[in-house]
Order: C-alpha cells, then structure tokens, then sequence
C-alpha cells in the first residue's frame, strides 16, 4: 500500500532532517528560494526554524524524510511565505499543498498581508499559483518580483483546515 507525503509542523527539532533536504536540493533550487548563492545549511536554518511567531511545516515522503519545507515568517503586519521542494519531488503539487496550507495559517493569524518574493520568470512560482484560487497580486521590487494577498482575502476563499483534508482525500480516490 502506498503512502501519499504528509504534512506536519516542524521546528528545531527536526533541523537534522531539514539540512538533509537542502542539502539534496540543486544549486537552481536554491537560488530559486533564497535568491543568492547559500551557507551550509546547518549555519542558517537553526535561526530559522526557531524564529519567533514563525510557523514551519514540512512534507514528509512515505519513508520517513522531509522532502518539502515551508515557512511564515513575520514581519510587522505581514507575514513572509517560503516554500522549497527537493527536486525529485517537484512537479507533483507538493508546493501547491504547502502553500494553501501556510495561507491557511496565515488567514487564520493576525497579519493583514501574506507575501512572497519570486524571481521574475520563475515559472514554477506561476504554475503552482495558477493551480490555487488564491487572489494574489504581483508588484516589481527591482528585480524580485512580490506576490501578496490579504489575509482576509485568503480566508474567504480557502476552506478551513479540516475541509482542506476532506478534499484532498476525495481527490485522491
């Protein structure tokens, strides 16, 4: 019987786990996330996955290892989204799943903006958002392009959390 990847929060714990992933990720896959070329993994992510208020999820494959990340950050009123899928797991809606998710949790705190910053062309980015209902809106920052929503917005149209996995299940029959 095959296992579908699952979902759950993550933090420091499971920092081993998550520098394991980056480290499998391409030099591309990379850039495509932190828009510059990165550290060991192990000298960022510690401060990362306890910063404060923060929420982390990860995307965990049938055997027991984290493939996908995802990551609310605060900053003041609005809330940073982040998301980085291992390569062999790309193109199968992982950072589908994780985004409707964080912006769930985003809809849910008390930010009044959700944002992103996207390379221009990364046509990842646009098919993934192209596969959500989500009422962003697109604005260039010289050179990086910010994606953003209204939290408020985001909860109108996403379903709560509980129904989310009722859909995701019936999808899958």
């Amino acid at each position: 019987m095959r296992r579908e990847p699952r979902i759950t929060p993550t933090g420091p714990e499971h920092l081993a786990a998550v520098v394991a992933m980056h480290r499998r990720c391409s030099p591309h896959t990379l850039w495509s996330r932190y828009h510059r070329a990165t550290a060991d993994p192990a000298s960022f992510l510690p401060a990362l996955l306890s910063r404060p208020g923060s929420v982390h999820l990860a995307v965990w494959d049938p055997t027991g290892r984290i493939v996908a990340v995802g990551h609310l950050m605060p900053d003041g009123s609005a809330v940073e989204a982040a998301l980085l899928v291992e390569d062999a797991w790309q193109d199968r809606g992982l950072g589908t799943r994780l985004l409707l998710r964080l912006g769930r949790h985003a809809a849910e705190g008390e930010w009044e903006t959700a944002y992103g910053l996207v390379l221009p062309g990364d046509e990842r980015i646009d098919a993934m958002l192209g596969h959500t209902a989500l009422p962003v809106h697109h604005g260039d920052d010289g050179g990086v392009t910010t994606v953003w929503a209204r939290t408020g917005d985001l909860a109108e149209v996403l379903p709560p959390r509980r129904r989310l996995r009722l859909v995701r299940a019936r999808s899958r029959r």
